[in-house]
């Protein structure tokens, strides 16, 4: 099923963060229907850095190519800024919908842009943003591939001033509108009463951030049709791997986190390694002496 036809329907899709093909494979099994690319927690997992700018095009590219190889849950991708002006756009549309984006996501924050639950960003035009959508559109090689338009400007310019360039989104031709960073459920509300009959809403739920957090019921409840939790994979998994790497160090072995790990087996179950041995087994021995 397509990533379109998943939003298209009666219920909320749930859309957890991932960052890496082993991330997007657990998130696959354990019953995902779609996933999404945080370039937040890229940015975490591959530099151990902040979300504020510093992860490439190309990074981001490898690294949907690699999942993909992987999954074929549909993915959504955090595109950030476009990585440029409206060439940039083009360029990285073009290259994310090869590697095998189902969604691309583009916000108008100008640069150095940052985490969209951080202070002291800054905002491109709402006529460069248009631009940008309209670029993102005609590079699109399938019109099932969705452009998401996010903006930050709730933060920046006054929630009144969201809403205004959300509807100009909107009217650019965007498939999916995200209003970054709400801070009251009442701005939820009047963002699902201004725009959901009319346009599919992403809701972004960030553990610590500005906006509410709200159950995948009670958001479906609002109107929205799209909820990520980007970052809370990278979230659990740091605070197992600190708790992991002090036991280690302070204890000499694993004993003591033994019930909170998996061991060679069940990682090897886990990812799939008899199978895939197996598979390279049918090539042995093919061709004659």
């Amino acid at each position: 099923m397509t990533l379109r036809n998943l939003i298209t329907g009666d219920e909320l899709l749930l859309a957890p963060g991932i960052y890496d093909a082993l991330s997007g494979l657990i998130a696959t099994q354990s019953g995902a229907k779609a996933v999404y690319l945080s370039g937040a927690s890229l940015a975490y997992t591959r530099f151990g850095t902040s979300d504020i700018g510093l992860v490439s095009v190309s990074e981001v590219n490898d690294t949907i190519a690699a999942i993909t190889d992987r999954i074929d849950t549909p993915i959504i991708v955090d595109g950030d800024t476009g990585f440029g002006n409206a060439l940039n756009v083009q360029r990285t549309v073009r290259s994310f919908e090869r590697s095998g984006a189902d969604a691309i996501q583009l916000e108008d924050q100008s640069f150095p842009k940052k985490c969209g639950h951080l202070d002291g960003k800054k905002l491109i035009s709402t006529k460069e943003m248009v631009g940008k959508i309209h670029a993102a559109l005609d590079a699109r090689a399938n019109e099932e591939t969705l452009i998401i338009a996010r903006t930050d400007a709730r933060a920046v310019e006054g929630f009144s001033e969201a809403i205004d360039r959300a509807g100009a989104y909107k009217d650019a031709g965007a498939d999916v509108l995200f209003v970054e960073a709400p801070q009251s459920l009442d701005e939820m509300q009047k963002i699902c009463v201004e725009f959901s009959d009319k346009i599919p809403l992403l809701a972004n739920m960030v553990e610590g951030g500005k906006t509410p957090i709200l159950s995948a019921d009670d958001l479906a409840a609002l109107g929205y049709k799209i909820a990520i939790f980007p970052g809370g994979a990278v979230r659990a998994i740091s605070y197992h791997m600190e708790a992991y790497y002090l036991g280690l160090l302070a204890n000499g072995s694993n004993d003591a986190f033994s019930d909170k790990m998996h061991n060679f087996d069940s990682l090897n179950k886990l990812i799939g390694t008899n199978e895939l041995i197996k598979h390279g087994a049918k090539y042995e021995n093919k061709g004659s002496d």
